[in-house]
């Protein structure tokens, strides 16, 4: 369809159709690896000047400018300089690097490849989710390729730059898919976030320098340098450029990854989606994972770049697009995050720690019908609390759904205390039901 033309651009995902997309020969064809070649003849600062100009943001949430982290990488000092990839891809609903990275591998070797010699890295590690070892096994895979290739090892393309690259496999903790807690487990010790500064880009991975940068937003540095700056900006927005991989899932009727400029709403997604499942209406969503302030049927022409999302009072985080229709409860579904982030608290600052506890503690009081309208209050003051209060981002990615959703939904909280339950719950319905027939 003529629409949909114009709105997708796939770009990471031009391949992903292929019988065998993750294969050197496979990737070769599609033009791989020339855009290292491109990179090789030019200076590393000049790379990084490129990145700046293309615009492209990290992808893992934050929106930092990539060129830009490049940059603050201090060449004077002596010591090694390391690349990081964050491919921990662990949140609730964000579901973008790793298809990526079982699709086309090689995308991301490439960018690994050209980011490194771009800071002057001789080794760059990639961080992967440890339950997901088919990824795993593909992006180790796909390296040997590389190796065997010369695309990695001594002497790459005979240019005397030399690279190796090390993927780890994590043990299972969404707290490691913070940036400094990753260099922590990277160096053999349990993962907590760091006290900063100093920032990695001083003292990072074996305090060292050190870039850390999200799976996409490697993967996006060869098709830039193939391409040009001026090509990657003229997508998206003016000030968040490019195309950039949107998740659906939840009650779509085809979820999966979207491949689109930065901009597009919700409205223009769910279209090519084939909208919310049948005979229903879409009730709330999440724009960046479940992390991120709640959104409603309200927003959903809010272009989806970080400024218009930010200005609709939420975050776009990693795209991550959950869809609830109408026969959700906002309340248990706040519950179920919120357990989540209790759990996977790394308990290292007394805000998260106790905290996310008690959120969890209060909130299943309310999910059951317990209390009134002053508890509501409680929880907003506990969030209040909370916020900003904490070592790193995970408990404010946990007050954030809790707090915009009873903005949004206070009068479905109020009708669990009325019913004395959920009133989505089929027994505790009923149970409403008759005593209101018998009074």
């Amino acid at each position: 369809m003529t629409t949909q033309a114009t709105q997708l651009t796939p770009v990471l995902s031009a391949t992903w159709r292929d019988d065998t997309p993750w294969r050197l020969d496979s990737y070769t064809r599609a033009g791989g690896y020339e855009a290292l070649d491109k990179a090789l003849g030019m200076q590393p600062d000049d790379l990084i000047q490129l990145v700046k100009d293309s615009g492209l943001r990290g992808r893992g949430g934050a929106g930092f400018p990539t060129g830009m982290k490049w940059g603050f990488i201090p060449q004077d000092n002596p010591k090694p300089k390391y690349l990081v990839v964050n491919a921990d891809e662990s949140e609730p609903g964000t579901c973008k690097d790793i298809p990526l990275m079982m699709a086309s591998p090689h995308t991301l070797v490439e960018g690994v490849i050209i980011s490194s010699y771009a800071i002057r890295a001789n080794t760059a590690f990639i961080y992967i989710r440890g339950e997901v070892l088919h990824v795993v096994r593909r992006v180790q895979a796909a390296i040997a390729e590389a190796y065997a290739a010369g695309h990695l090892g001594k002497d790459i393309h005979g240019t005397g730059y030399d690279l190796d690259i090390v993927v780890h496999a994590g043990a299972g903790a969404y707290i490691c898919g913070e940036e400094t807690a990753l260099l922590d487990s990277l160096e053999g010790r349990r993962g907590q976030p760091r006290l900063r500064p100093p920032f990695p880009a001083v003292a990072g991975l074996y305090a060292s320098p050190t870039v850390i940068n999200n799976v996409e937003s490697i993967a996006s540095v060869p098709c830039i340098v193939s391409n040009g700056a001026a090509w990657f900006s003229s997508m998206g927005t003016e000030k968040s450029k490019g195309m950039t991989l949107y998740s659906l899932s939840g009650h779509v009727e085809r979820p999966g990854q979207y491949e689109a400029p930065l901009g597009i709403t919700l409205r223009e997604l769910l279209e090519m989606a084939g909208g919310v499942r049948a005979g229903h209406e879409l009730k709330f969503w999440t724009p960046g994972g479940s992390s991120t302030p709640l959104l409603t049927a309200e927003h959903l022409d809010v272009p989806l770049d970080y400024e218009g999302v930010g200005a609709a009072g939420s975050m776009l985080g990693t795209k991550a697009l959950q869809i609830f229709d109408e026969t959700v409860c906002v309340v248990r579904a706040v519950l179920r995050w919120t357990e989540f982030y209790k759990h996977e608290s790394c308990g290292k600052c007394t805000p998260c720690r106790e905290g996310t506890w008690w959120l969890v503690q209060v909130l299943a009081r309310l999910e059951k019908g317990i209390g009134t309208e002053d508890d509501l209050e409680q929880l907003l003051d506990q969030c209040d609390n909370i916020l900003g209060r904490s070592f790193c981002a995970l408990a404010d990615g946990a007050v954030s759904p809790i707090a915009s959703s009873i903005q949004f939904f206070r009068a479905e909280y109020l009708a669990h205390f009325e019913r004395g339950g959920c009133p989505f719950d089929p027994v505790a319905s009923t149970l409403f039901a008759t005593a209101g027939a018998r009074a």
